[in-house]
């Protein structure tokens, strides 16, 4: 996972963090940037958190981040579709 170089963690997120930042994310009406996305949070949380959260989303293929732009990119149901035609998804 990229650590935006940062050496040492000083707080790992809980999961509810984690499902908070998902959810701010995918219900965003437009692809906001970081500091956006940072701000928009309904609880707030040290940048360096929000930072690791991101570089795990971006990592488990969640989020794409481009151009500074914050996108949500996961899509279950297609996972799901592939499975149903016997498609082996990695």
């Amino acid at each position: 996972m990229k650590t935006h170089g940062v050496t040492e963690v000083l707080h790992y997120p809980r999961l509810d963090t984690v499902l908070m930042v998902e959810n701010t994310i995918r219900t965003a009406k437009e692809y906001p940037n970081k500091m956006q996305l940072w701000k928009a949070l309904p609880k707030s949380m040290m940048y360096q958190t929000f930072e690791l959260i991101l570089d795990y989303l971006e990592t488990s293929g969640k989020i794409a981040i481009s151009a500074g732009k914050v996108f949500w990119i996961w899509d279950p149901n297609a996972i799901s579709t592939l499975k149903n035609k016997g498609l082996i998804v990695t």
